[in-house]
């Protein structure tokens, strides 16, 4: 069975690094991969204990990750939680629960599984550009922050949309995948209001995309129809454990917050040095424009430096963070080059 076909085309998405090599073939030096917006800097304590892979998840170290992720991210007492192997699985069963079934509307350009996934499953799917053209949307996604652009839409606006949605029995769907660096942005603090389902992702901040932990917040009975769905022993021992421990150290997460915000300023510089023009971004990735970015894009892969293209935008390259002076240094001079 071939892989590939004979003819290979440019990754376009976050991440794949297997598919870049067969495209730039392999660097010398090995990849920087700044084509996701994924802290480079994980957290560090990893440690498990044997019951983590030899035993089945028991209720007792799940409710401890459900009650961190509740205090982590600022919950409201009334909200339910429940938690999945990452987000996607949450949005892949999404459209499959919620009531009612009709229109949907996806604040756009933004991740494209959300459009995707509703699509698949039969919705009417509409892309919108500001949320006074929700229309008469039963579902309206907005990504807040943004990815790719880092837009920010305020929590009086988004709980005057919520209400709106609600008093038709409506829903506002809330991914927070980049809100650990903004968290006075997040609706947690509203979660559990009717109408409001908020979805937040761990591996992005804590910088273990690969451990497959994500979180739902919302009403009751909308969180326990994901959770019935997701079945038991969703999320394994280990992403419990590692989990639950990260989002309860606090100083950790202050500390990187700050962090990366120096690391966001050091990237700003190198790029706007290199001519690139800064659109929007969050701390953990930056978004650019300039009319030559199919050529940027090869330079940077042919040394070794993959970043994030978009066919739909062609002037656009996304940049996450270099985890080390070795990684701003080379991305530094590939730009210059």
């Amino acid at each position: 069975m071939k892989l590939f076909e004979p003819e290979f085309t440019a990754p376009n998405h976050g991440g794949d690094i297997s598919v870049a090599e067969v495209y730039f073939g392999s660097p010398m030096n090995g990849w920087l991969d700044l084509s996701t917006g994924i802290n480079p800097t994980p957290y560090h304590d990893l440690s498990l204990s044997p019951a983590a892979f030899s035993s089945l998840p028991g209720g007792g170290s799940l409710s401890a990750l459900l009650a961190a992720a509740r205090t982590a991210y600022g919950a409201a007492d009334e909200a339910a939680l429940c938690a999945a192997p990452g987000t996607q699985a949450l949005l892949q069963i999404l459209p499959e629960i919620v009531v009612p079934k009709g229109p949907v509307a996806v604040l756009s350009p933004t991740y494209s599984e959300h459009a995707h996934l509703w699509r698949v499953m039969g919705y009417p799917v509409t892309e919108i550009d500001n949320l006074d053209s929700v229309g008469d949307a039963a579902v309206v996604v907005v990504v807040n922050p943004n990815n790719p652009d880092g837009r920010l839409y305020g929590r009086a606006q988004l709980e005057a949309l919520r209400s709106k949605l609600a008093r038709s029995g409506g829903v506002l769907l809330v991914d927070e995948a980049f809100a650990d660096v903004t968290p006075d942005t997040s609706m947690a603090s509203r979660a559990g209001s009717e109408g409001l389902l908020i979805l937040r992702s761990f591996g992005k901040f804590f910088g273990l995309a690969g451990l497959r932990l994500g979180f739902a917040i919302g009403p009751e009975k909308l969180v326990d129809r994901l959770a019935t769905r997701l079945g038991p022993w969703a999320v394994s021992g280990p992403a419990i454990e590692i989990g639950a421990r990260a989002l309860c150290d606090a100083a950790w997460i202050e500390k990187t917050r700050r962090t990366l915000a120096v690391a966001r300023n050091r990237l700003d510089t190198i790029l706007k040095s290199s001519g690139l023009e800064i659109i929007g971004g969050t701390d953990l990735y930056r978004l650019t424009k300039t009319m030559d970015a199919a050529a940027r894009y090869e330079q940077l892969g042919q040394a070794g430096i993959l970043v994030r293209r978009f066919e739909e935008q062609p002037a656009w390259l996304r940049f996450g963070l270099p985890g080390d002076d070795t990684g701003f240094e080379r991305l530094a001079t590939a730009l210059a080059g």
